[in-house]
């Protein structure tokens, strides 16, 4: 149980320093990318997607933690299913139509 909290308060403090557009060397691919590469993309729209996505990964991981908390093994489901639905969004959602491209 405090693993998941850990994970759980881990994700939150990634969301906070994503959502202030602050924190792109963390995002793998971008941080490899050169600088003029870099200067394509809108860094501050990507950190602020990212930063929802963490708070959604968070939520995730806290269903898992209640789930075992509580001894109800469909929201520890739920949270799955959350999961994998925000992870195919996001690459649905990154790769299609340059949606972080200045």
């Amino acid at each position: 149980m405090p693993v998941v909290v850990l994970i759980t308060i881990l994700f939150i403090i990634l969301g906070v320093v994503f959502s202030l557009g602050k924190g792109s060397f963390l995002i793998a691919g971008y941080n490899t990318s050169s600088k003029e590469e870099k200067a394509k993309y809108d860094e501050k729209a990507l950190c602020k997607f990212m930063g929802k996505s963490m708070f959604v990964f968070a939520f995730s991981i806290f269903l898992f933690g209640l789930s075992d908390l509580i001894k109800q093994p469909i929201i520890f489901v739920i949270g799955l299913i959350l999961l994998l639905a925000t992870v195919i969004f996001i690459l649905i959602y990154v790769n299609t139509k340059n949606r972080f491209m200045k």
